[in-house]
């Protein structure tokens, strides 16, 4: 492990820059930035969802993913790491099977919401989309490993299907659109 914060506040970004883990300055507004920072805030939301009190196999899982998304944020702040490899989206794949076994088929769209943890659960899924679309914006720029991406899209696609089952679990249920309640005409 390197060297430990002794100090928070450095003052070394007061004039809008920032380091980058190996060493680089950069603006704090840098798509590279801005997409290891949103991954940051996708982190920080599943640890609100955690605090909403889960089953244990799913809170065990957002808590794995949790250290996944340090290693993502990691490998997008230390430009050429690879620490998000192909076996870690596979295993977000084979969680995603095996929740979404279990659920009915959708027939309609499901708005976010089916109690706190639920809903709390969609808008970690938001913040993992807006991750995923800002490291692509970034990969424009800079070179980006395509695990990360594909990491991201997977990670957004099993948290709608935890919220699925949160929702469910919770007793609240599932809320559908309705797409019908306007009158047409």
């Amino acid at each position: 492990m390197g060297n430990r914060l002794s100090k928070i506040y450095t003052r070394t970004g007061d004039d809008g820059s920032t380091g980058l883990g190996d060493g680089t300055r950069v603006s704090k507004d840098s798509a590279r930035v801005t997409a290891y920072g949103t991954v940051d805030e996708l982190n920080s939301a599943i640890g609100v969802v955690l605090a909403c009190g889960l089953p244990q196999p799913i809170e065990d899982m957002l808590t794995e993913i949790q250290h996944e998304l340090f290693d993502l944020g990691g490998e997008l702040c230390i430009p050429g790491s690879e620490l998000v490899h192909e076996t870690d989206i596979t295993r977000l794949e084979t969680r995603l099977d095996g929740l979404n076994e279990d659920l009915p088929p959708l027939k309609d769209f499901i708005l976010p919401g089916g109690g706190m943890a639920a809903a709390q659960c969609h808008l970690a899924r938001t913040i993992a989309r807006r991750a995923e679309r800002e490291t692509v914006t970034l990969s424009h720029h800079d070179a980006v490993r395509s695990e990360a991406i594909r990491y991201l899209n997977r990670l957004s696609d099993l948290l709608f299907v935890i919220a699925r089952v949160l929702a469910r679990s919770a007793g609240h249920g599932e809320v559908l659109w309705k797409h019908e309640r306007r009158k047409r005409g």
